[in-house]
């Protein structure tokens, strides 16, 4: 279910639903969520069954529950766009949980600063914890090291004969980690490892180092 990598003196624990929990700071990362989509899907006439809707807020509450974070921090496209019915879901969900929420602004993030504040959500362009910068979009500077989203990275397999298998993964290079797209509908951008690059692709149940050391 879990993986446990050392960055920087600190522990982070790579969980199979895309999450990743920062142990040393009882803090849950989470990237590219996009509820709402499935609604917004559905109003513009694509056939996604309607029960769909409450799959990302029945993986957020497992993670949450599996982690018990004192804090969670959603690294950029928390909601897919404007308002819709699956806000009212969201703002019932942030009242379920005990741990503090924070949002790193994304692209896809429109939906007015105070219906966040309202649900006592701290907005943040970017974040810096302790020499880790917190962003949506991927960025490298000196001296930090970058935890980010947007990418959505997955990841192509290929076996001895002509088999192939794509899975999403956490895309970790020298100074930053990609975390993979946790919402459901949000397919993947595929990338090649070169150098020193780790990998680790997610399965249902497992994280495991694909590529890298």
């Amino acid at each position: 279910m879990t993986l446990t990598i050392q960055i920087q003196q600190q522990r982070f624990l790579l969980h199979a639903s895309g999450a990743i929990f920062w142990k040393d700071k009882n803090m849950l990362l989470i990237s590219d969520v996009h509820l709402g989509k499935v609604a917004h899907f559905r109003k513009h006439g694509i056939a996604i069954p309607n029960e769909t809707i409450f799959e990302n807020f029945i993986r957020l509450t497992k993670v949450v529950n599996f982690f018990k974070p004192q804090s969670i921090v959603f690294l950029g496209d928390l909601f897919h766009s404007k308002i819709n019915k699956e806000w009212d879901l969201f703002s019932s969900w942030t009242q379920s949980i005990s741990a503090k929420i924070f949002l790193i602004e994304g692209n896809h993030d429109i939906v007015a600063k105070y219906k966040y504040t309202d649900l006592q959500i701290e907005i943040f362009k970017e974040w810096v914890v302790d020499g880790f910068l917190l962003t949506h979009y991927p960025e490298e500077r000196q001296g930090v090291y970058n935890f980010c989203g947007h990418i959505h990275p997955g990841i192509k397999l290929k076996g001895s004969g002509k088999q192939s298998l794509k899975l999403p993964c956490f895309f970790q290079s020298e100074k930053q980690l990609i975390l993979p797209a946790f919402g459901e509908f949000t397919g993947n951008f595929y990338l090649t490892p070169k150098g020193n690059d780790n990998v680790y692709a997610i399965t249902k149940d497992e994280v495991i180092l694909v590529a890298g050391s």
